[in-house]
């Protein structure tokens, strides 16, 4: 078994935070009434994505509906819709939707995973609740050995890739970066960091995030790996 397999399985076995559990398994009992015929997942949901990736993306947390309901992060879920879309036309998607978990959908070089992996209510986690995930992060980005370029989804998930990364001994740039739309950093690690305003309703729905926008996230990231490829 690999060691993203193991830290996978440890994910999905994690009860560490009694808020989340209760939440995750309350949501997966009830249901809502458009998916009453599905088995929903209501566990962590683990990273998803190619094992080599040069591109890895960081949201927040899954959806109560979405991943929580289907096992797999940024699936079922508008948010999902966007995200795949895009990762589909820039070649790191075989298709441009992700339903569920026996849908045929694989990445290539790229990886997704997230700040907390319970559905939180509210979509709000605590702070100790992100204390207690981070380990997850940290061990991706230790197994992610080929990483070139991260891609956050939101402020909340710009800010923790800077806060595991200095947790894993790097040493962030001063003066420190600040989250913003398709803003890029070059770190001295050998990582870019991308911005990007998570693809929420609120954010689609209000014009604060478009399909232009989103599409130039992911542009940026895609020519940033092509101007500097990573040896084999």
């Amino acid at each position: 078994m690999s060691a993203l397999s193991i830290l996978n399985n440890d994910i999905v076995a994690c009860t560490r935070c009694p808020r989340l559990v209760a939440y995750r398994e309350a949501v997966a009992r009830d249901k809502r009434r458009q998916f009453r015929d599905w088995s929903y997942w209501g566990k962590p949901v683990p990273g998803f994505g190619d094992p080599n990736a040069k591109l890895y993306v960081l949201g927040l947390a899954p959806a109560a509906h979405g991943g929580n309901r289907t096992g797999r992060v940024f699936t079922g879920d508008r948010s999902g819709d966007w995200l795949y879309e895009a990762l589909h036309r820039f070649g790191f998607a075989n298709q441009a939707t992700s339903i569920h978990a026996g849908d045929g959908l694989t990445l290539t070089d790229c990886y997704i995973g997230a700040t907390v992996r319970c559905a939180p209510p509210a979509n709000k986690p605590t702070p100790d609740e992100f204390t207690a995930c981070r380990p997850f992060v940290l061990r991706e980005l230790r197994l992610l050995k080929r990483m070139r370029v991260v891609v956050t989804l939101g402020k909340i998930a710009f800010d923790h890739y800077l806060k595991a990364s200095r947790e894993l001994g790097l040493a962030p740039p001063s003066p420190l970066p600040l989250f913003g739309h398709e803003v890029v950093y070059d770190l001295p690690w050998g990582v870019t960091l991308v911005g990007s305003y998570h693809p929420s309703q609120q954010n689609t729905f209000t014009g604060k995030l478009t399909r232009p926008m989103f599409h130039r996230v992911f542009l940026k990231a895609q020519q940033k790996l092509a101007a500097a490829p990573l040896s084999d």
